[in-house]
């Protein structure tokens, strides 16, 4: 019976994703003690339990229709789609964006579970074409499924999260086998676009953000002042960090979004370097175990599916640890697995249950 249930749940993957979260949420507590207020660790706790529950009964689902059925996913992709345009519509503006659909107490953002949907589409879309990738346009029509999410959160405007869906989608076209003149020409397509993003698409305050990511001292007390923060924070951790709950950039306030954006800072302040290694640790076990699905894959739906869902975990951990370091722009994402928000976390174990499921199956 034990040996049924370890082949039905697949423990390897998801031992490292429940440690990265009880880090998270530990360090979620203790960014609550100094204003006495642990409402977002119980919200965080009621989500763990959902997400946990979500993970197990879709582990134990046999999806091996996704694998021949388009019409499921292609509705499944048009109410995404439909879910992040009525963000733009209804949804208020929080921090400068509209990315949350606020119901009772929770704040739901369709952007995760759109990333998981848009993975299963092109790997669907790729599976049944590995014949015709030496044709462009292939590579065209699946740049344009991913493409039309992107613009949509680009609107909101939320750049961390249309660049995840970027990475989802390039990860994909390298798994797929494209060719590499392809590959260079959507290099040169990417730069075009990103061009013309700067130009037309980008909002101010976005502009602000790359510019002082560029040059840090250019607004100390402004847009720069979240990062040099965390960088403050990450520094003064030393080895073995402050201590649960001493961390004084935490804990007095100086550091933003301690509970998600800049999670990853709070644990270095207060863990040292001891504990972002850890974090680093198990972020690189659960890709080793995720890309090693892909690899081992009987089949390229699976294969294309882990190597989608490896990338983005990859770039949302990259863009975010990057962020706190002082390597990157600040773009508010959280990382997998570890900061506040049920939406993300949710999405997360959905996406690592249906990878169990179709290793099973």
């Amino acid at each position: 019976m034990i040996q049924n249930i370890k082949q039905k749940f697949s423990f390897g993957l998801i031992i490292p994703a429940i440690l990265l979260t009880l880090v998270g949420l530990l360090s979620i507590y203790s960014s609550s003690i100094s204003r006495g207020d642990f409402s977002l660790f119980k919200k965080q706790i009621i989500w763990i339990i959902f997400s946990l529950v979500i993970f197990f009964l879709v582990s134990l689902l046999d999806l091996r229709f996704l694998k021949n059925n388009s019409k499921i996913i292609l509705a499944a992709y048009s109410v995404s789609l439909m879910t992040l345009l009525g963000l733009l519509i209804v949804a208020p503006v929080v921090r400068g964006i509209k990315g949350w659909y606020q119901i009772g107490p929770f704040a739901l953002d369709p952007e995760p579970l759109a990333a998981i949907i848009l993975i299963l589409l092109l790997s669907k879309f790729f599976s049944k074409r590995h014949e015709e990738l030496s044709l462009f346009r292939t590579i065209i029509f699946s740049a344009l499924y991913a493409l039309v999410p992107v613009f949509l959160i680009v609107l909101q405007p939320d750049l961390g999260s249309a660049l995840s869906f970027i990475a989802v989608w390039l990860g994909i076209v390298i798994f797929s086998g494209v060719r590499l003149k392809h590959l260079l020409f959507l290099g040169l397509i990417f730069i075009l676009v990103a061009g013309f993003s700067w130009q037309f698409l980008l909002e101010d305050y976005h502009k602000q953000r790359i510019v002082s990511f560029v040059n840090p001292q250019i607004d100390t007390q402004g847009i720069s002042w979240s990062q040099n923060q965390s960088k403050i924070a990450v520094g003064s951790g030393g080895l073995i960090g402050k201590g649960f709950g001493k961390g004084s950039q935490t804990q007095r306030g100086f550091l933003s979004e301690p509970k998600s954006d800049f999670i990853f800072s709070a644990i270095a302040e207060e863990f040292g370097f001891l504990g972002s290694i850890f974090i680093l640790g198990l972020l690189f076990c659960l890709l080793y175990l995720i890309t090693q699905s892909a690899f081992l894959a009987q089949n390229n739906f699976l294969r294309l599916y882990s190597a989608g869902f490896a990338f983005l975990i990859l770039a949302q951990s990259f863009i975010n640890i990057g962020m706190c370091l002082g390597l990157f722009p600040v773009v508010g994402i959280p990382l997998p697995f570890v900061s506040y928000g049920g939406s993300y976390l949710l999405a997360f174990y959905l996406g690592l249950g249906i990878l169990t499921s179709l290793k099973r199956t």
